[in-house]
């Protein structure tokens, strides 16, 4: 009986650590896709014909940007008609031609509006994905632009990110103090949380695979994950204005995060929340509510001085 009692013993304790070998190699290729973007680089053609008939898309900018880490990114830009001008940031495995609709709204209403592709997206360098820690490196690429622009007073510009765009307009806007309005529109409170949500959304248990792909996430990019979280930083932004939208059916960043994020912020802040909306459905499905919030927050908190 002892030795079929060993046998038994280690078979189980072979099955569980074949088991773990198994789920660590499934959080490591989750990992290495989660990181990286092999089109980034090689996208063309971003403009849709449909959102061509609106008249000022046609004449967008294509401008080349470098970051102080040396990355070369594309971007589009279109002149401020009233002196303030807003960055667009797209969201995570996105491109910049999904700001489309929202540039178009906001030069309707005289903003300027430039719109980047992060590193290892669209037409940018880089395979790379960081969620934030280096992409910040861009923003401040496109803000430096907006700096050269006669036609933008620098004390009026102001940001709009999408999904991850908003985690890293927000961890942003904390740095530089000359930011005055940032609209985040699904943002993730920590990059831990995110990951867990879309380990949830693909079906498989938090546990032990998002903290196991935390693990081999911090080693391929080489800083910890708790480090990427915007709800430490947001409230050094006040006593600039923050806009944040967070839908009730989010699937892909935990809805909870986005209140924790409007909890933590200071004033001036305001909270949209719809329990009926998804990830960065707002501008899709509300569109004249959301024309109407954005543009009269960036016409409070980016005014004419006139």
């Amino acid at each position: 009986m002892k030795k079929w009692h060993k046998l038994t013993l280690f078979a189980v304790a072979l099955v569980i650590l074949s088991a773990g070998i198994g789920l660590a190699l499934v959080a490591n290729q989750f990992a290495d896709i989660t990181i990286h973007n092999p089109v980034g680089g090689r996208m063309k053609e971003q403009r849709p014909a449909a959102l061509l008939d609106e008249p000022y898309l046609a004449d967008l900018a294509d401008i080349v940007l470098t970051t102080d880490d040396g990355m070369r990114l594309a971007a589009w830009y279109y002149p401020s008609q009233n002196r303030a001008a807003v960055i667009l940031l797209h969201g995570y495995k996105d491109d910049r031609s999904s700001m489309l609709p929202i540039a178009a709204m906001l030069i309707r209403h005289g903003y300027g509006v430039i719109a980047p592709d992060f590193r290892g997206h669209g037409e940018s360098e880089g395979e790379r994905v960081t969620f934030g820690h280096d992409e910040v490196r861009d923003v401040e690429a496109a803000y430096r632009y907006l700096l050269t622009r006669s036609e933008v007073d620098p004390e009026r510009i102001g940001l709009l990110g999408n999904s991850m765009g908003s985690a890293t307009a927000l961890l942003y806007t904390a740095e530089n103090p000359a930011i005055k309005a940032v609209v985040a529109q699904s943002p993730y409170a920590t990059l831990d949380e995110m990951i867990q949500a879309n380990v949830q959304r693909l079906g498989f248990p938090t546990f032990p695979l998002a903290p196991m792909m935390s693990f081999f996430i911090e080693r391929k990019l080489g800083f910890p994950v708790d480090t990427i979280a915007p709800i430490r930083h947001i409230g050094q932004i006040s006593p600039r204005a923050i806009l944040i939208l967070i839908g009730g059916k989010d699937t892909w960043v935990n809805p909870k995060g986005g209140q924790q994020l409007y909890a933590a912020a200071g004033e001036p802040r305001e909270l949209w929340f719809d329990p009926e909306m998804g990830h960065l459905e707002f501008h899709e499905k509300r569109a004249a509510e959301f024309e109407e919030r954005v543009v009269a927050f960036f016409d409070k908190y980016l005014p004419s001085k006139q």
